[in-house]
Order: structure tokens, then sequence, then C-alpha cells
């Protein structure tokens, strides 16, 4: 794959650089936060600064990238990118850093990534073709979960010898080399020229329009919402989970094990994919792999020792990931070219905007009021929920269509 296409190994590398920086900054953030406030609540918003942006800038973003040169956007927000970070350990140096000063640097660098993430939703198609898109889909996923737990397993040895606010120059650097190695892609054959572009509020339009008129389309972003959020009550309640539900208090070493588990399923799913791709179409996996990422959600909530819990996480994220890649390379596959940042922005705002955060705070709320396993089962309930509603469609024989070939 990376040794026939040069531009998308440019690519790939930029990514894994980029996601190993914000991988660290995702632990030290935080920490740098609680160490200047000491309040909960503070780090909990710098926490939540990830998420915010798709909710209030996602159609901008889609429709911004579809109307300029997506990789000189992506060049341009990995320096802005740069420059914000670096910002903090010049601040905290200088003996000037403040609450806001990270508050308003996380939401700006958060919203910064959501443009950069809209314009890639266009390039990918345009580097390698949509023949490949599973295959290097899949290798972008994979190496950014790599990288996610290299960073994060490696954050806490850099926090304590150089600091979280040093450590932070660290994702400016990466930043950096992300946007000269995206510089250096050498730039797609053009497209047939568009018509005229309409006016931006037009654009947002034409995108909505687009995603709400093709029917799998709008079955797979209720999917993508339903499986996001599973993951947000997932992740959300893991700590909790590993306290009163497998025995694991305090600092114990073995609640990092978890978080590892789930991301190694990501992993193994990046790499299941594109195998599965070659014997089945988009919907077909749905049908199998949404029941089974159910059926190993009851394996763990019912589960009481962290030694069988750790194989089920694994391959609940197998299929967690397995699902978010096929649904992702679909609508990239038949959605047009001057459409792709729009809808894949909106759909990308759906779940990850709203689902991740609404099944974490359900989730919780669960949690306080019925116990962790009635909190966990709350992603077990959400992907029963998709998988009757892609076997629904089944059964009433509207199938999703396979995309004839390129």
């Amino acid at each position: 794959m990376l040794r026939e296409h040069p531009a998308f190994r440019r690519f790939w590398i930029s990514r894994a650089v980029s996601e190993l920086g914000s991988a660290v900054t995702t632990v030290a953030l935080p920490v740098l936060t609680y160490q200047q406030t000491h309040s909960a609540v503070l780090v909990s918003l710098v926490s939540a600064a990830a998420t915010l942006p798709y909710v209030a800038f996602g159609l901008l973003a889609g429709a911004l990238a579809d109307r300029v040169d997506r990789r000189r956007l992506m060049v341009a927000t990995d320096w802005l990118n740069a420059l914000v970070l670096a910002t903090i350990p010049l601040a905290h140096a200088t003996h000037t850093l403040t609450t806001a000063h990270l508050l308003l640097a996380a939401l700006t660098s958060a919203s910064l990534t959501l443009f950069y993430e809209a314009a890639v939703y266009g390039l990918v198609p345009d580097i390698v073709g949509k023949h490949a898109l599973a295959r290097a889909n899949s290798a972008l996923y994979g190496v950014e979960t790599l990288m996610r737990i290299t960073g994060t397993a490696a954050a806490g040895t850099l926090i304590a010898t150089l600091r979280p606010a040093t450590t932070l120059a660290g994702d400016a650097l990466s930043f950096a080399a992300s946007a000269l190695l995206v510089r250096a892609i050498t730039r797609p054959a053009p497209h047939p020229a568009p018509p005229p572009r309409p006016s931006l509020r037009r654009s947002v339009t034409e995108g909505l329009r687009f995603l709400w008129h093709h029917r799998t389309l709008r079955l797979l972003t209720a999917v993508g919402t339903l499986q996001s959020f599973a993951g947000g009550a997932v992740i959300g309640q893991l700590v909790v989970f590993a306290d009163r539900g497998l025995g694991l208090h305090d600092s114990d070493p073995r609640i990092g094990l978890l978080y590892t588990a789930w991301s190694a399923g990501g992993i193994g799913g990046s790499l299941l994919l594109p195998r599965l791709l070659r014997r089945f179409d988009a919907f077909r996996i749905l049908l199998g792999v949404l029941p089974a990422g159910a059926a190993l959600g009851v394996l763990v909530v019912l589960t009481r020792d962290w030694r069988p819990a750790l194989p089920a996480i694994t391959a609940w994220g197998c299929a967690y990931l397995v699902v978010l890649v096929n649904t992702m390379t679909y609508s990239q596959e038949v959605t047009p070219p001057h459409l792709q940042s729009r809808v894949n922005t909106t759909r990308r705002m759906l779940s990850s905007g709203l689902g991740v955060p609404l099944g974490a705070l359900v989730a919780s709320t669960v949690t306080v009021r019925a116990g962790i396993r009635a909190g966990m089962a709350c992603a077990v309930v959400s992907l029963t929920l998709a998988a009757l509603l892609v076997w629904t469609v089944r059964l009433r024989a509207a199938h999703l269509p396979t995309p004839p070939p390129p």
C-alpha cells in the first residue's frame, strides 16, 4: 500500500508523528491544568474541548474544506496548532500562564484539528483512489491507534522528567513536522472544474441535503452515532468499571491494561477490515460485526475478573474499529469529490460530536442511579439498537448496494 503511493506514505508518516505528540498532550494538558487550578471541573472542561468544536463548527469546517485547496488548509492548520501549543510552555517559563490561557489553547487546538480532519476526508480519496480507500483508512486508523498507545504510555515518564508544560513543546514540534510532510505531498490530479461555488450557507445546505437523501448514508450515520454513543459509554466508565466491577482500585497499574486492550483491539480491527471487504460488502459486514460487538459487550459487563475482561475488551475494541472504518470508507466511496468534506464532517459531527459525549453522560448518570454494570450496559443497548436497525433494513430487502469498481 505505502510503496504504491509515495504521497500517501508521506501523509501516513505525518499522521504518525502528529498523533504521537497529540497522545502525550491528552495526558499532559489535563495534568498541567490540575497543577494550575486543582479543579476537577476545569480539568473536565479541558478534556471536553476535544469534542466541542464538532458541535460548534462541524458544518462550517466541512463546507470550507470543500471550497479551498485541502492540502493548503491542512498545512495552515498544522502550523497554527504548533503556534498555539508553543504558547503554553512559553507562558509557563515566563510565569504568565493562566487558566483562561489553558482553556482557550485547548479549544483553539481542537478547533484547528477539526478543520484539518475535514480536509483529510477529501484528500485521502484523491491520493489513493476509491479502490484503495479501505486499505488507506485502515492504515491510518491503525497507526493513529498505535501512536496513541505509545504516546499515552510514554506520557507519564515525560511529564515526570520534563514537566507537563515542557512536554507540550514536543507536540508543537510534531505539528510543525506534520505541516512539512503534508506540504511535500504531490498535488493530486485535478478533478473536472466544478460549477461556480455557491455561498457558504448554500454549501452547507448541499452537504446536508445529499446526506439526508442518500438512504444508505442516512442509515450509516444513525449506526455511527449509536456506535459512538457506545464508545463514549465504555471509555467514560472504564475506570469506574475497573474499580467497582473488577476490583482494581486506586492507582492499580492493571487499569492501564484495560485501556491498552481497547486500543490494541482497534489495531486488530484496522488489519481485519481490508480482508473482510475482499469477501463481503460493507452492509454484510455490519450485519455480522454489530451483533458480535453487542455480544462481546455483554461478556465484558458480566465478567468480574480482570483477566478474562482483557481479551473480551480487546475483541470488543476490534469490532468497534471495524464498524467505524467500514462506515467511513463506504461514505467516501459514494460521496462525490466536491462534497467529501461536508458530508463526512457532518457524519463525524453527529457521531463524535454528539454520540461520544452523550454516551459518557448517559452511562455516568445510569451508573450513579443503578450501578456500574447498568452504566456499562448502556453501550450494549446502543449497539443492540444499531444491530436491530441494520437487520430491519436487511429483512425489508433494502440492502446496501455495493459501489461499482472504479
